[in-house]
């Protein structure tokens, strides 16, 4: 307990170490769904890519250079590509991280439904849709199991929780 302006504050360390704990096994969960969801995001569209891909002419419309962490050295670059499908101009980023000359012309492969997902051939021949996506968002529901299942093993252990002070306050002076 300690004194602001002479007022007390009493802090329930046992209130706040469950909040906590419930905050901390919501975040985890969270991020492995988030995960989840990423992943199989990739997955399907590496499939749509490869079983409904429609190669595409791409001018690349842009490409800047990325400085490194002291700002002092080239890290890679990024390039835009322009193309059309169905008459409708799109504007997206080219897969990977080398030069290209503005101006110059880009083997690509779009889907006809969704002709916002764009890549080249050859950094889609190196990607695969994988269960390997699913790894960490699995590890992180089995460490938010082991967890839980830690926190009931340490509750049952203690027992009923305690009344809190003012409970037991209230509690002596109804027996008077």
């Amino acid at each position: 307990m300690g004194t602001l302006r002479g007022a007390g504050v009493q802090v329930d360390a046992g209130r706040v170490g469950r909040v906590a704990v419930a905050v901390a096994v919501v975040a985890v969960a969270v991020t492995a769904v988030v995960l989840a969801v990423a992943g199989n995001q990739k997955n399907a569209d590496i499939t749509a890519l490869r079983d409904h891909g429609v190669p595409v002419e791409a001018t690349v419309a842009d490409c800047l250079g990325l400085m490194g962490g002291s700002g002092s050295n080239l890290a890679g670059f990024e390039c835009t590509v322009r193309y059309t499908v169905d008459g409708r101009t799109y504007h997206e980023g080219l897969p990977g991280n080398a030069p290209a000359v503005v101006g110059t012309t880009e083997r690509g492969i779009t889907v006809a439904s969704d002709p916002a997902l764009f890549s080249t051939p050859s950094v889609l021949a190196s990607e695969h849709a994988s269960w390997r996506v699913y790894a960490v968002p699995a590890a992180l529901v089995v460490l938010l199991l082991l967890a839980t299942g830690a926190i009931l093993a340490v509750r049952r252990r203690r027992g009923p929780p305690r009344p809190a002070l003012d409970d037991r306050v209230t509690l002596s002076h109804e027996r008077t």
